[in-house]
């Protein structure tokens, strides 16, 4: 894709960022297409989370282009990206647990009345519905209820369900299963499934490569602030992954040569099975 194919929704190119002598980016280019599911993978220090930054507008980049839709963004701020619908969930969701589920969805974005009060009954009216009908999230008894006393699950859900709600185009995840339980996971994947046929983007950014694999149309791998691979699903399998997460470059090639993955490889596959 390129920045004139209108399927193209995000659009990185050649981006660097450098914290004083140390380069965490080099002349990394990402795509996302509209209404794709694309798995960010890479090992600790790849690279991943400074890149996440980058897409939400919080950290800025060194140098590089940043086109959305095709057009590039002159300043690429928290208020720019949020403008265009680019939604980052956290691991820990970027919930206040000592407030209720119907303040932290509309958290910035209050409904008020006429004197600028803040109408908590329309609030929960609508919290009630997107609870309802945005997501399926079982056990939760009301939208009064504190977001402190959820599940890992419940949490990521009213997250998630906040950013459909407010029209976000792209959703970035970082980690989002890491701390759910099985199940949890699977209705999480399986919503990226169902926002994606709402043409709704993703960009989940996982160790888990079992789970990128099922659920992302594409895979990107970073290795040591570089992009490795850029790879359709209906082209890669597990194995070249998960060599190209552990080993690189090395790695990708002792695979295409039909060498055995070294153990360390091996090893890692389970600990993500």
């Amino acid at each position: 894709m390129t920045a004139e194919n209108p399927q193209t929704l995000l659009q990185l190119a050649g981006v660097t960022k450098k914290y004083g002598p140390n380069t965490v980016l080099d002349a990394v280019d990402l795509e996302v297409g509209k209404g794709e599911i694309l798995g960010l993978l890479g090992d600790n220090g790849a690279g991943k989370s400074t890149l996440v930054k980058i897409m939400s507008g919080v950290v800025p980049m060194t140098s590089g282009r940043y086109l959305w839709h095709g057009e590039e963004l002159a300043r690429v701020t928290r208020p720019e990206t949020e403008k265009r619908g680019v939604e980052t969930i956290f691991q820990d969701s970027a919930l206040v647990p000592t407030m209720s589920i119907t303040r932290n969805i509309f958290m910035g974005r209050e409904i008020t009345n006429a004197l600028g009060l803040l109408n908590l009954k329309k609030m929960e009216s609508v919290a009630t519905e997107i609870l309802d009908s945005v997501v399926s999230i079982e056990g939760i008894q009301s939208a009064k209820q504190l977001v402190g006393s959820l599940s890992g699950g419940q949490a990521q859900a009213v997250a998630i369900a906040r950013a459909v709600y407010f029209k976000r185009s792209l959703l970035v995840l970082d980690e989002p299963t890491s701390a759910l339980a099985v199940r949890a996971t699977e209705a999480l994947l399986g919503y990226l499934v169902q926002l994606k046929d709402e043409g709704v983007s993703s960009v989940l950014v996982t160790h888990n490569i079992h789970h990128a694999y099922r659920v992302c149309d594409r895979h990107v791998v970073m290795h040591h602030g570089r992009k490795i691979l850029d790879v359709r699903r209906a082209d890669t399998d597990v194995d070249e992954l998960t060599a190209a997460v552990v080993e690189g470059t090395e790695g990708m090639r002792r695979y295409r040569e039909g060498k055995p993955l070294a153990q360390g490889v091996a090893d890692h596959d389970l600990r993500t099975a």
